[in-house]
C-alpha cells in the first residue's frame, strides 16, 4: 500500500524530529539554533517537512533571492529511505520555489554522495563547478549544481 504524504512548512514544532533526522544523516549536523534562526528570522528562507501521518519522514530548505533559490538542507529519516521521498521533496521544493517567483535552482553536494547526485541529474540538475574543501568536516569538495531554467512545473511529475 503506497504511504500518503502531506508536505507542510516547517514549524518550530516539528524541530525535535527534524534535528533526530539531521543527526542521522549528516557529519556536521544543524543545531536547534540554525534551523530556529531559519524559521523565526531569515526572510529568504522557505523550509518544508514531509509527514507520514503526523511523522516528519523528511524535511528540505532553500533561500530565495531575487529569482534564485538555493537548496540550503534536504534529508530524508534512513527508515523512509529508497522510497522516493528526498524526490518527492525536491519536486515540491521546486514547485514552491516557482510559485515565490525563482527562475533557477541551485545547490551543493558533497562529491561523494553520488546517490545524491543522481537524484538531482535526474531533475535536470547539472553539474557546473566545484567549491573546493567546502565541507570543513572532511574537506571535501562540494559539486555545484544547477537547474536553469526552473520552470516546467505543470503540477506533476518534472
Amino acid at each position: 500500500m503506497p504511504m500518503e504524504l502531506t508536505f507542510v512548512e516547517m514549524s518550530c514544532d516539528h524541530l525535535d524530529e527534524v534535528l533526530a533526522i539531521e543527526q542521522v544523516s549528516f557529519t556536521t549536523p544543524w543545531s536547534r539554533h540554525a534551523f530556529t534562526y531559519e524559521l523565526l528570522q531569515n526572510e529568504f528562507a522557505v523550509y518544508i517537512v514531509v509527514l507520514a501521518g503526523q511523522k516528519v519522514v523528511g524535511y528540505a530548505g532553500m533561500w530565495l533571492v531575487l529569482d534564485e533559490a538555493h537548496v540550503t538542507n534536504v534529508a530524508v529519516h534512513p527508515q523512509y529511505r529508497r522510497r522516493h521521498i528526498g524526490r518527492k521533496l525536491m519536486q515540491e521544493l521546486m514547485r514552491r520555489a516557482v510559485t515565490l517567483g525563482a527562475s533557477r535552482m541551485t545547490l551543493e553536494v558533497r562529491t561523494s554522495n553520488h546517490v545524491a547526485r543522481h537524484l538531482y541529474a535526474s531533475l535536470g540538475f547539472v553539474e557546473r563547478g566545484r567549491r573546493r574543501g567546502y565541507y570543513t568536516d572532511t574537506n571535501e569538495d562540494a559539486v555545484i549544481m544547477w537547474k536553469d531554467p526552473l520552470g516546467g512545473f505543470t503540477g506533476g511529475e518534472y
